[in-house]
């Protein structure tokens, strides 16, 4: 119990570090590198409470492959941030109003689990213990029993976005030069190589 209640806090500590250093770090590449920390801390946080599934998916997805992502992304760009953070303030009404809203749903959210925990006890759905069902097997069969209609339309969500994303990029556009795979494969031998006999002494 006592190790639990410290790496709880340990973890908690260094998540809470590592998302104000992604918000405070001048550099981009440090800011993502502060991210993964900080995911790989709410994936501590995650097993502690016996959720290790949510665990794993934060590590594989987020950690594997967005923040990665993020990382490539800023790292291969060009791009010049001390001109960005010129023009943040006027942005910064909205920001507060944004947050001002976040701030708000986050008290009631809060007030409505002390002032109703009945009502939060009967919105969620009994589980069974660990020693009879794991976290995954029981995450699995939620999704695929009671909500397998939502988890379905979030599959075929996924696939309209991906299939818009090709779309978008092989589009034609003028001066942007892009690989066309067809003309490539079928294009004749005498298209593109020319046979030239150089006489002695005669070379380039």
């Amino acid at each position: 119990m006592i190790i639990s209640t410290i790496c709880f806090y340990l973890f908690s500590l260094v998540a809470v570090a590592s998302g104000v250093m992604v918000i405070s770090a001048r550099n981009p590449v440090h800011s993502v590198l502060f991210l993964i920390l900080a995911f790989f801390n709410a994936a501590g946080l995650f097993v502690l409470l016996g959720a290790e599934f949510l665990a794993m998916i934060l590590v594989v997805v987020y950690v594997g492959a967005v923040a990665v992502l993020f990382l490539f992304v800023v790292m291969m760009l060009d791009i010049n941030f001390v001109e960005l953070r010129h023009g943040a303030l006027q942005y910064l009404p909205i920001g507060a109003l944004v947050g001002c809203v976040l701030l708000a749903e986050l008290v009631l959210v809060a007030g409505f689990w002390v002032a109703g925990p009945t009502l939060s006890a009967a919105a969620t759905a009994p589980t069974p213990a660990l020693a009879q069902l794991s976290n995954t097997q029981a995450i699995g069969a939620l999704i695929y029993t009671r909500y397998f209609y939502a988890f379905q339309a979030a599959g075929v969500v996924l696939l309209i976005a991906m299939i818009g994303a090709i779309v978008l990029t092989l589009r034609s556009r003028e001066g942007v030069r892009r690989q066309r795979s067809s003309q490539q494969i079928n294009r004749l031998r005498s298209d593109t190589v020319e046979v030239v006999r150089v006489k002695i002494g005669e070379g380039v």
